[in-house]
């Protein structure tokens, strides 16, 4: 039997006996551009016992060339194997960004408890997905006909939102140039559970951390604002200045403390 810690890259710091916590990236990402990215989630939070993993395809996980792969139905799978063989005995808590937040409410919605959620810039949803699909078709399109180095250029001048630092890098995505067709064509297909889904799962008020930024069209605030009402209990915070998302991570830290002691 395959454990899923066996084929996902990953890292785990923090004390032994420091709050279990799962962290997941976005989509082209990893654990190495997220750091570059000023976007490592949980950084400089030391009571915390951290598992950061590359999401299958990405960073240095490997990934089959099968878009269904790259479904969020199939990463909230690795997700909960990841999350049982780091924490056999309790549940964890979760801290997503982008792909990774969605992973994350899909696997919830599936019947999945966490200790406590992070939902960090969720994604488009629902009407305001728009033409992701053709989007992420087109990438594809252009990755299979001009190459990786090529697809990123165009991303280059891509407007940054307000809340991004000026400072930060600029990144290739971290996935190779023969599997990225096959993630974007992956990512075409997905879409967040639906609203009384999600209302459902507020039923269980599992404690849930939602951070959105302005001005970023592929994670509009006014998804992260429907599941805040979604999600009764559920807290926003929203980042107007590169300032703001400094403090995410002790944001987070304070969060997922609170949670662990109620929890308790």
């Amino acid at each position: 039997m395959s454990h899923a810690l066996d084929t996902l890259a990953h890292d785990i710091w923090g004390p032994v006996d420091g709050t279990p916590v799962v962290q997941l990236h976005g989509l082209t990402s990893s654990r190495a551009r997220d750091v570059a990215l000023g976007l490592d989630l949980t950084a400089g939070q030391d009571d915390l016992r951290v598992l950061r993993y590359d999401a299958r395809g990405h960073g240095r996980s490997p990934g089959p060339e099968h878009p269904a792969a790259y479904r969020w139905a199939s990463l909230a799978r690795d997700l909960e194997h990841v999350s049982d063989e780091f924490s056999p005995d309790a549940p964890v808590h979760v801290v997503g960004q982008s792909m990774g937040a969605a992973t994350i409410l899909t696997s919830a919605t599936a019947g999945r408890t966490y200790a406590s959620m992070t939902l960090c810039i969720p994604p488009t949803a629902w009407e305001l997905r728009g033409d992701r699909a053709g989007m992420y078709e087109r990438s594809a399109q252009f990755v299979e006909d001009h190459g990786l180095a090529a697809y990123a250029e165009t991303t280059r001048a891509e407007p940054a939102p307000p809340a991004r630092s000026t400072e930060v890098p600029f990144t290739m995505p971290d996935v190779p140039e023969s599997l990225l067709p096959t993630v974007f064509r992956g990512a075409a297909g997905n879409d967040l559970p639906s609203r009384e889904r999600i209302a459902a799962l507020g039923e269980r008020r599992i404690p849930t951390l939602i951070l959105a930024w302005i001005g970023d069209p592929a994670h509009p605030v006014a998804v992260a604002e429907e599941l805040h009402a979604l999600l009764p209990g559920s807290q926003l915070v929203t980042a107007y200045s590169p300032q703001d998302v400094a403090r995410w991570p002790d944001t987070i830290g304070a969060f997922i403390h609170t949670a662990a002691k109620f929890r308790r």
